[in-house]
């Protein structure tokens, strides 16, 4: 009996331990974040005292300008940078949860490439003649379609019980390449002006974001988040093992379909508002679980802000390095993400 109760107790005092390491980790990483966005406040051609961006932050800068550009032009390129990137993580971190594939994000599985195709169709074609009335509405809804689809063929491979999860990702590289080359297809036929303007897009950029493109991010955003951390105890369950969540009275078909829409929400409408970028998804929920485990509790607001931060560390590299030339945000993410890509291939990311 004394042997019981040491033992439970020792058990009740690793799992505090744990827990207070996990917070701690949440805390330093929230911590950091906090500082990436005063310095990227701070970062800019117009020399300014960092005591004058905080005080900027309310409009009370002692010059007018410095309150003018700090609220209209570096505040919506950082809350973009903060609420894509967020987006980008938590989606990412949901999608390795409900296919159990620790591979999974809307990049790596043609999703993003799928949302990037639909785009470019609203961008060549719906603003031809008369389709064009769709007007600005027209990105976003045909980003939603086209990652819809490809999220639709990889639920219904993933259904298959001879599609591997490595499977899974080579047919995401295929989707990817598909959607890629009937891009180009269309960028054939493309006007001068449409080119130009999809080439743009495709790059990535924070800084074309307006206060009403951050209100709609930080609403999907945060309303999606919150959705997924209800129903964190079920992606603990479903991460475990299928069975176990059809025990505890998880519905999983109907649970996956709805994580793998919501998912696709968010990635599509990203990528309508900043463009292609990748591997944010792929990268946050791997650098969070290594501090935390796969205890979603955890992982899902640890991977909102390590994608938030990877995103902005990003943009803040792509205005330093050639500076005053802002380098594309998208080709950072991907160059940056790629290495990591290929160490959880080497490493067997087939093992969660």
């Amino acid at each position: 009996m004394a042997r019981q109760l040491t033992d439970r107790y020792s058990h009740s005092s690793e799992y505090l331990q744990k827990r207070r390491k996990n917070i701690l980790f949440l805390l330093t990483l929230f911590i950091v974040l906090l500082l990436a966005v005063l310095f990227s406040l701070w970062l800019g051609s117009y020399n300014t005292p960092f005591y004058e961006i905080i005080r900027a932050l309310f409009g009370l800068a002692s010059d007018q300008k410095i309150n003018l550009i700090v609220q209209d032009n570096r505040m919506p390129r950082v809350l973009t940078a903060v609420f894509s990137g967020a987006g980008l993580g938590i989606s990412g971190c949901v999608l390795q949860s409900i296919l159990r594939n620790p591979l999974a994000s809307s990049s790596t599985l043609g999703v993003s490439q799928g949302a990037s195709f639909g785009a470019a169709f609203a961008i060549i074609v719906l603003n031809m003649g008369e389709l064009g009335v769709l007007g600005s509405l027209s990105i976003p809804l045909s980003a939603f379609v086209g990652s819809l689809l490809v999220a639709l063929l990889i639920l219904a491979l993933s259904r298959l019980r001879s599609i591997t999860p490595e499977s899974i990702i080579l047919a995401g590289v295929a989707i990817s390449a598909m959607f890629t080359g009937a891009t180009a297809l269309m960028q054939y036929f493309a006007s001068e002006v449409e080119l130009t303007t999809l080439v743009f897009w495709t790059f990535g950029s924070l800084g074309n974001t307006t206060n009403a493109d951050v209100l709609q991010l930080s609403f999907v955003v945060l309303s999606l988040s919150a959705y997924f951390m209800f129903n964190r105890w079920n992606y603990n369950a479903l991460t475990s093992d299928e069975h176990t969540a059809m025990s505890l009275g998880i519905n999983v078909r109907n649970f996956t379909l709805i994580n793998l829409l919501l998912s696709c929400l968010i990635a599509s409408l990203v990528v309508s508002k900043i463009g292609l970028i990748n591997f944010i998804g792929l990268i946050a929920p791997h650098i969070v679980r290594l501090a935390v485990g796969n205890n979603h509790v955890y992982l899902l607001p640890g991977s909102m802000m390590a994608g938030a931060l990877l995103l902005l560390l990003g943009d803040l590299f792509s205005r330093m390095v050639l500076s005053p030339i802002i380098l594309p945000i998208g080709a950072i993410t991907s160059f940056l993400g790629g290495p990591m890509f290929l160490y959880l291939l080497l490493k067997g990311g087939h093992k969660q």
